[in-house]
């Protein structure tokens, strides 16, 4: 599996302590396991979503891509 982060996604994790992180990573690693772990999107299609306490992962998948398009708190991730 290729992983491909955006602008975006890299800028929203720069800032981020070594604990929120560690569990960003093993979210990945759970997504590339089994890309259909997240919750689809209704209005954005082939979007998925992760839960991160209290933050959210918004991905999309295709063939042997992973795109990690955003990530940041709930109230803000999905605008």
């Amino acid at each position: 599996m290729k992983i491909t982060r955006s602008p975006l996604f890299l800028k929203q994790i720069k800032n981020l302590d070594s604990f929120i992180l560690k569990k960003l990573k093993k979210q990945i690693f759970k997504i590339i396991k089994n890309p259909e772990i997240g919750k689809p999107l209704k209005y954005r299609r082939g979007e998925r979503s992760i839960y991160i306490k209290p933050f959210r992962l918004v991905y999309s998948f295709s063939n042997d891509v992973i795109y990690l398009l955003k990530f940041g708190h709930r109230k803000d991730v999905y605008k």
